[in-house]
Formats: structure tokens, C-alpha cells, sequence
């Protein structure tokens, strides 16, 4: 067995610095976002992601230095690895086995077509695969989330970066925008709940946006709409090593071409399969204390997400991110666009 090495004090001491700064910006972004959304009563509301990634890209001039350089590095290398494999708890597969064949294939077929057709389009405006993969997953799965992780996936390239801060924050203006707008479309395509709530999770980027729009039309709506954006978020990781597949088959001209599983992989797994298995136990999850572990492992990968956007802001060049152009934009219109007629023509055939 290979024995576990702890990272050294001169390791920690070279860290630390951008770490911590990390950590600043995410605990600010986090204290900040409620206090917007009372200043201007209600009338503004940005998750903490989204400001965390604003203040970093706000700071990354005065803070690009050898000195917090590589902290900020392993918070977006690393620590965002564990927060992704800790996901897993979110998923308890009853539920999602709940849905039904017909819907479950449905929705892995919108996300597949999505991030294909997210590829296509960014070969065709002349945008960096990178950056279609990127907006692919961010509309196939679960937004930001999935556009960190997808982005360790990703070959490095020049823009690689502002692409990803881009992704994000298109992710959670698209999703505010169609969490308004996709209600009364389904009231006008004469869906009834089980079906508006089906394409809510089907279609919606982000999870908040998911229950914000499903609850405000039932409690059923909502249930259904969290299932099925749950089974999406279960997809996040074969997802991911199919699309580090495909870039690894295109990149070689010979050979069979394989993605290693990661650890954090492993880890979302074994999450999901434990959660699932306490689901079904509620005696054995309450005598071993299993919903207070839980919720301490959910806040420390918001917390890892958090931050890790965070580092993400700070390493992020202002100038290259308004240096984005209109076909980074229809690229992923074009995604949002393309898995919402997907569900909308599936769901006449599964039901």
C-alpha cells in the first residue's frame, strides 16, 4: 500500500498566501450576497459564486504575484476536486430510479446532443473546443459546477481561463432569465405538473434556479423538477471523463484512447451509494449520526466551490474576459436553445 504524505511545512508555508487570500474573497462573496439582495430589496440577487468570481477578476491585477500564485493554483487544481467528489451526497438513486426509463433516457439524451451540438457550434464561429465542451456541460448538467469540473478535463489553451469565468457567469444569467421564462412557456405548451416540472429539471442550468422556478408553481412541480435536475447532477461525472475521452481520442492519431479515473471520482460514487443506502435506512442514518455528517460534508464543498471560484476570479485577466466576442455568446445560446427543443419534442414522445 502506498502510504499517505502530508503535504510539508515549506509546502504549506508557499500555499498559504493565496489559499487564504481565496478564502477572503469566498467569505466576503458569501456575506455579501444577502446583504444585496436586502439593499436593494430583493430587486438584485447574485449567488455567492457569481460575486466571488466578480471580486476576484476586480483584484487580479493587484494580486497576480509569485506569492499567491500557487495557493490560488491548488485551489482550482485540487481543492475543487474535492469539493466535486463530495456532490455525491446530493444523490440518492431510489429517487432518480423513480423517474422512469422513458424520462431518465430523455434526459441523457438532451445532454448528449447538447454538449455535441455545443462542440459543433464552437467549430463552426471559430471558438476553441475547450470553450464548447465548457458550454456544452454548463447546459447539459448543472452550470457552474459542471463547468469546473468539466474544466479539469479541458486541455489547457490561451483563453482557457476567461472562457471558464464566462461560462459561469453566463451559466447564471441564462438560468435567472429562463427560470422566470420557462413556467409560462410549459403553461402554454399545456403541460400538466409531472411534465412542467420534468422539463424544469431537464432544462435549467443551475440548481437554485430549479426550485426557485419549480416551487413558485407547486410543491409537486418542484419535487419533480428537483429529481430531475438531481439525476443531471448524477450524470455530472460520466459526463465529464466522456468529454476528457473525446479529447484525448481526437488529440491522438494512433491507440486506444483512455481517461484515468480520478479520485474524486471515486469519491462521488461512494458518496452517492452511501447516501442512497442511509435513504433507505433512516434508523441506521440516525444512529450514526449520518443527516449531521451529511450537512457538514455539504457545506464544506459549497465552502470548496466557493472558494475555488474564488481563486478562479483572482487568476482571471479583466481584459481578456471583455475581449469575448458574440460567438461565445451564440455558442452557448445556442446550447440553452438546442436541450430545451430536445426535452420539449422528447416529452411528447415519452409521454
Amino acid at each position: 500500500m502506498t502510504a499517505i504524505s502530508l503535504p510539508t511545512a515549506d509546502t504549506v508555508r508557499k500555499l498559504a498566501p493565496g489559499v487564504l487570500l481565496s478564502l477572503a474573497v469566498a467569505v466576503v462573496s458569501y456575506l455579501a450576497a444577502p446583504l444585496l439582495k436586502t439593499l436593494t430589496g430583493g430587486r438584485v440577487a447574485l449567488p455567492d459564486m457569481v460575486i466571488a468570481l466578480i471580486i476576484g477578476i476586480a483584484l487580479h491585477n493587484l494580486v497576480m504575484t509569485p506569492r499567491f500564485e500557487p495557493g490560488m493554483t491548488f485551489c482550482v487544481k485540487k481543492l475543487l476536486r474535492w469539493a466535486i467528489g463530495l456532490l455525491g451526497l446530493r444523490i440518492a438513486l431510489g429517487d432518480i430510479i423513480g423517474l422512469g426509463l422513458g424520462v431518465a433516457l430523455l434526459v441523457v439524451a438532451a445532454m448528449v446532443i447538447t454538449v455535441a451540438a455545443a462542440l459543433w457550434l464552437a467549430k463552426v464561429l471559430d471558438c476553441d473546443a475547450g470553450f464548447g465542451a465548457l458550454a456544452g456541460a454548463a447546459n447539459a448538467v448543472c452550470g457552474a459546477s459542471a463547468t469546473l469540473a468539466t474544466a479539469t478535463v479541458v486541455p489547457d489553451y490561451k483563453r482557457k481561463s476567461a472562457d471558464i469565468a464566462f461560462t459561469v457567469v453566463m451559466a447564471n444569467a441564462i438560468s435567472t432569465v429562463v427560470m422566470l421564462a420557462y413556467p409560462p412557456l410549459c403553461l402554454w405548451l399545456g403541460y400538466d405538473e409531472r411534465l412542467t416540472g420534468i422539463m424544469l429539471g431537464a432544462t435549467i442550468h443551475d440548481m437554485a434556479q430549479v426550485v426557485g422556478a419549480g416551487y413558485a408553481v407547486s410543491d409537486s412541480v418542484g419535487n419533480t423538477a428537483v429529481i430531475v435536475k438531481l439525476f443531471r447532477v448524477f450524470l455530472l461525472l460520466p459526463m465529464v471523463l466522456a468529454i476528457g475521452w473525446w479529447f484525448i481520442r481526437n488529440g491522438k492519431q494512433t491507440g486506444e484512447a483512455r481517461v484515468p479515473v480520478p479520485v474524486f471520482a471515486l469519491v462521488f460514487l461512494g458518496l452517492c451509494v452511501l447516501n442512497s443506502l442511509m435513504v433507505a435506512s433512516p434508523a441506521l442514518a440516525a444512529a450514526t449520526g449520518y443527516p449531521v455528517i451529511k450537512g457538514l460534508l455539504g457545506e464544506a464543498s459549497k465552502w470548496g466551490l466557493l472558494i475555488a471560484i474564488a481563486a478562479l476570479g483572482l487568476g482571471t485577466s479583466l481584459t481578456s474576459i471583455l475581449t469575448i466576442g458574440w460567438r461565445h455568446i451564440a455558442v452557448f445560446m445556442g446550447a440553452t436553445l438546442v436541450i430545451l427543443l430536445v426535452v420539449i419534442a422528447g416529452l411528447r414522445i415519452v409521454t
